[in-house]
């Protein structure tokens, strides 16, 4: 187990020796810490402020989230890397726009690609709208070419802003009309379709902080999004390639009913997952997550090989 899900209201967490317990209403759970990597915390919990300490000093990341308003949430990272030196080349980098745009580039266009290959493998076995699938394909085909041509970073944000509106209008034909999924919506989340994919991204996010802080990255500062207030621009940066794989898993979540529109409930003008369904879709998202992770590790780990370069350089 790297990643513990604390679900239950009125639950109570301890560490005695080196074990997690758990205390709530329907018993009591122990997990060693030497197997826990992170901790995620999506209800109302009692908590020693102490434990916190400790669990960073044993570099476990704590989670603390709200599945109703995903902008409310919060993240304990354990013990930073210690040599300074990778985020100074960082910050000196980020003033830099031809490189900035080199990066951002790499990182846009294995997105937009991977969305024309969801499609183009999705269409394989949708006959009834591969036409359509496959029209959306080829104008994602085309985006690619003018991401590679992009001269600054506005004209990249707006030929991947044009390359997600194709994307999202092909994608919201996969789900059944019931679902009431029009294209990507947040803030609050307006059906359950929108209501996954904001989770999967807030957990996909989360760990991409995580990375970045491992690194000896600041996950504040990105490249190709901008600084803003309270923003992880380098994990919202890291993301962009793994995105197309969420959406995947999200649509065969619900292809094979996994998750239904049962499974959430709307409350001031949104839609959120109930006790059950976050069940169900933490336990799915664990089964997809590995790979990702470990991409992002590399993502990481390569992004700081550069930084070094470009200082001896």
């Amino acid at each position: 187990m790297s990643t513990f899900y604390l679900d239950r209201s009125g639950s109570e967490i301890t560490l005695e020796s080196d074990v997690l317990v758990v205390r709530h209403r329907e018993g009591r759970q122990a997990v060693p810490l030497a197997l826990l990597e992170r901790l995620v915390i999506s209800a109302k919990t009692g908590l020693d402020t102490l434990l916190l300490g400790r669990l960073a000093e044993r570099g476990v990341t704590v989670l603390l989230l709200d599945p109703r308003r995903l902008d409310r949430r919060a993240q304990v990272l354990g013990t930073g890397h210690n040599d300074v030196t990778v985020r100074l080349a960082q910050y000196r980098t980020a003033d830099d726009e031809a490189i900035r745009l080199a990066r951002a580039k790499g990182w846009i266009q294995a997105k937009v690609r991977r969305h024309r290959r969801l499609l183009a493998e999705t269409a394989g076995n949708r006959p009834d709208l591969c036409p359509a699938l496959m029209t959306a394909v080829q104008r994602l085909e085309s985006s690619e070419g003018q991401i590679n041509t992009a001269a600054s970073l506005t004209a990249l944000r707006g030929f991947e802003g044009s390359a997600s509106q194709v994307f999202f209008g092909a994608y919201r034909t996969l789900f059944a009309p019931s679902l009431g999924f029009s294209g990507r919506k947040r803030r609050p989340p307006p059906d359950p379709v929108n209501a996954t994919l904001s989770l999967a991204y807030t957990l996909l996010h989360a760990r991409a902080v995580q990375a970045a802080w491992a690194a000896g990255l600041d996950p504040q500062v990105g490249f190709y999004h901008h600084p803003a207030w309270g923003r992880e621009s380098l994990a919202c940066d890291l993301i962009e390639p793994w995105r197309p794989a969420v959406d995947g898993w999200v649509y065969e979540w619900f292809r094979d009913r996994r998750l239904r529109s049962d499974h959430f409930k709307y409350r001031g003008g949104g839609c959120f997952l109930d006790k059950a369904g976050r069940n169900r879709f933490f336990a799915a998202f664990e089964q997809n997550i590995a790979p990702l992770q470990r991409a992002l590790r590399r993502q990481c780990r390569e992004l700081v090989r550069y930084l070094n370069a470009l200082e001896e350089s």
